[in-house]
């Protein structure tokens, strides 16, 4: 059972103030950017896929897109990100919470230098020891402070990469001090050449293909580079629409017979998952993230059919024990459902957290895949006894 859900409509909602009891308490907060309601709740908007403090000062939503969450974590367990106006993720109830915002803006505020601030700097700014500051820092962010610096700047070239700006502005602005270090990275970061990028995608020829699978409706698309996206939902005209969002000048298309087969090969993923990795399936992907995000989705294709995992022990294995709230958020940057393996993630306690498209879903994909490698399994010793 999900334990991460969103805060209930109800009068007798368990809540630290009684004004903010039921959602239209709550909406009125957010209208209103009351203050007082910092640290009480959280909401998030499915439009952009970010949630924020109800004091957030970015462009008020609309109320159907808008939901409350009673923690970050739960939040982000649902696939939302945190706003990077408000810094939602810090935890105003914190002790240190302070103390690491002065941080973030010291490291901000150094982006557009080479060389950022060292830890003893920003342990100074942040007034604790540089040990405590950064265990500290890590817990209330998920990331280690190089971490954070290298996604903010990562945010500062998709931002600055806008049109009519030149894409050499953009990564002097970000930080980049020479085109040799940035194009080592843009990649990773953009997922296409930078000029394409500002331009939203123009020259980009994306194709792609919706269907039905036992999980509802899918929608594959595909670069030259490999599966870019794979989107699961309850109607395939929402997921096109999704797919033009986040590429509007992009030549959209249909497939051809390489694609086809690119398809075919990820509802097999769901309808009849194999035993093995992901990763034995030489299906290519267009994997787009930071350089953080890419070790977690790389550890999420090495999980085998049939099992699972917690955020703690993928944290442990990808090196960063103690970071296991930021690999949950690099699971909710996950594009690429099943094809990545988000799914197999669980909380410690074995209970399921939230997922992109939705808790139903990934206990079905679970569900599928452990009977899959059961059969699998008793297949096998049938054939060694008949031997």
């Amino acid at each position: 059972m999900n334990r991460l859900k969103k805060i209930e409509a109800s009068p007798s909602a368990e809540a630290p103030h009684a004004q903010f009891s039921d959602d239209e308490a709550r909406w009125r907060a957010v209208q209103a950017r009351d203050a007082h309601a910092d640290g009480v709740f959280w909401y998030a908007v499915r439009s952009t896929g970010v949630y924020c403090k109800p004091s957030c000062p970015s462009r008020p939503a609309r109320r159907d897109n808008v939901s409350f969450w009673p923690t970050p974590a739960a939040a982000e367990a649902a696939g939302f990100r945190p706003c990077k106006r408000c810094r939602p993720e810090l935890g105003a109830a914190h002790p240190h919470a302070a103390a690491v915002e002065r941080a973030c803006r010291a490291i901000e505020a150094a982006a557009a230098d080479e060389v950022l601030p060292t830890l003893d700097e920003l342990a100074r700014v942040a007034g604790l020891s540089p040990y405590h500051f950064h265990r500290v820092f890590k817990a209330l962010t998920g990331l280690t402070p190089r971490q954070y610096a290298a996604a903010r700047r990562t945010a500062r070239v998709q931002a600055g990469l806008r049109p009519g700006r030149s894409v050499t502005a953009a990564y002097h602005d970000a930080g980049f001090g020479s085109s040799g270090r940035f194009y080592e990275h843009a990649g990773d970061m953009l997922g296409m050449p930078p000029r394409r990028y500002r331009d939203g995608g123009a020259g980009e020829t994306i194709r792609f293909g919706v269907g039905q699978c036992r999980l509802g409706a899918i929608l594959v698309a595909a670069t030259a580079r490999g599966v870019c996206c794979i989107d699961l939902g309850d109607d395939p005209q929402p997921l096109v629409q999704g797919l033009q969002d986040r590429f509007p000048q992009a030549l959209l298309i249909g497939g051809d017979a390489q694609f086809e087969a690119w398809m075919a090969a990820v509802v097999g993923l769901i309808e009849v998952p194999a035993p093995g990795t992901p990763d034995d399936d030489g299906l290519p992907l267009d994997v787009r993230g930071t350089a953080f995000q890419h070790r977690v989705w790389q550890a999420l294709r090495e999980i085998p059919r049939g099992s699972t995992t917690s955020y703690a022990e993928l944290a442990a294995r990808i090196g960063a024990p103690g970071s296991a709230r930021a690999v949950a958020r690099a699971c909710a940057g996950n594009w690429l459902a099943v094809a990545i393996p988000c799914h197999r993630v669980v909380r410690q306690d074995g209970a399921l957290s939230g997922y992109r498209w939705g808790v139903a879903r990934k206990a079905a994909l679970l569900a599928h895949e452990a009977d899959a490698a059961t059969s699998t399994t008793q297949a096998a010793l049938t054939a060694r006894r008949r031997e």
